[in-house]
């Protein structure tokens, strides 16, 4: 071989190289796309949640327990100042007590 012929072929050696790994490159990306669809497809059918949903709602609860318990203290001290609760009379027969919210049905008829 002569030099620039020699230097020709490695040329388009080289190129065809570095298209090969390009178009790995390519088929490596597809490839990794196509498993990440199917892992999402798969992980919705069972129902599972991220890592990201599990810690929000973890978070949410820790809140709500927090807010329970906060509640329950105040009621203990209003329940203290008011002192024991007396039996509320019996209403009459279709009436409603002023407390009862709107959506609660009347009470039965015995």
């Amino acid at each position: 071989m002569s030099g620039t012929g020699g230097k020709k072929f490695f040329d388009d050696l080289a190129g065809m190289a570095g298209g090969a790994v390009s178009m790995m490159a390519g088929l490596r990306e597809e490839a990794e796309t196509m498993v990440r669809a199917q892992t999402e497809a798969a992980i919705q059918r069972m129902g599972l949640v991220r890592r990201e949903e599990l810690d929000v709602a973890i978070e949410v609860a820790r809140l709500a327990r927090e807010q329970a318990e906060a509640l329950e203290v105040r009621v203990a001290a209003l329940e203290a100042r008011m002192g024991p609760a007396e039996p509320s009379p019996a209403l009459p027969e279709g009436e409603v007590s002023p407390g009862a919210a709107m959506d609660d049905p009347p009470p039965a008829e015995a």
